[in-house]
């Protein structure tokens, strides 16, 4: 049996007297949508800033293609092969939307802005910055500013940033907070077709999103993970019918 692309085993993580996480563990396939759904204040932000580097965990463990990668920061994990979005978004407002996609690439990421003085990497970032764009729907708009862009395109935007980074596993935060139900609906299908390109895990609040998306979902709550499963496996529980997590 093949190994998972990224397994969490044990994870725990406190603040202060706070326990935040509990002996979580996740499989993540390759290939899959996996969604993490729960509460709020369940622990799954913490979970997420675990597994991508943003807080060590206080025990536990994290591999990602047999590799431990537990404790290390995001960078190192990010060259990996480990992209992720923010429930808050992370752009450059005054820059348009091609220089904040070319930021992310492995080409600037390796020489930084000193690119702009080598042509050959930098015709290469700028094609692999379009190709991530045209993956979110946003290549006509890679000469607007961030800013100028409408709120959908903007969280469009984010994850096109993250696609730059040409990631094996991408990691989505809420990628419909804030958006109505036209803007839901065209995020929901964007991330149905990236499916073909990347490995997703994505926690969402909307639960008929979440539902309609993943192959299997992880239902985090009060730091641990209390049911997994597949969208029809989870609707049956008993637990997530009382607490109307379920869609």
């Amino acid at each position: 049996m093949s190994q998972p692309l990224l397994k969490a085993e044990g994870l725990a993580k406190r603040f202060g007297d706070r326990v935040v996480l509990q002996d979580v563990g996740l499989e993540v396939e390759e290939g899959e949508i996996h969604g993490i759904m729960g509460p709020n204040g369940a622990g799954k932000t913490t979970f997420f800033h675990v597994l991508t580097g943003q807080h060590k965990p206080d025990a536990g463990r994290v591999t990602f293609r047999g590799e431990d990668i537990t404790g290390l920061a995001p960078r190192e994990i990010a060259c990996r092969g480990i992209a992720r979005s923010f429930q808050l978004m992370n752009l450059f407002d005054d820059e348009t939307a091609l220089v904040n996609t070319m930021v992310a690439t492995p080409e600037m990421r390796a020489r930084g802005f000193d690119l702009f003085s080598d042509a050959a990497r930098l015709e290469a970032a700028t094609e692999r910055a379009q190709r991530a764009l045209a993956d979110v729907g946003l290549e006509h708009q890679a000469s607007a500013r961030a800013k100028g862009l409408s709120y959908g395109e903007r969280r469009a935007l984010e994850i096109g940033v993250a696609l730059a980074s040409d990631p094996k596993l991408l990691f989505l935060d809420e990628p419909t907070a804030g958006l109505g139900a036209e803007g839901t609906e065209r995020i929901a299908k964007l991330i149905g077709s990236l499916r073909r390109k990347v490995t997703i895990v994505l926690i969402e609040h909307d639960m008929r999103f979440l539902f309609g998306l993943a192959d299997r979902i992880a239902v985090v709550h009060w730091g641990q993970v209390i049911a997994r499963g597949t969208p029809e496996a989870l609707r049956a529980n008993p637990w997530v019918q009382r607490s109307s997590l379920a869609a």
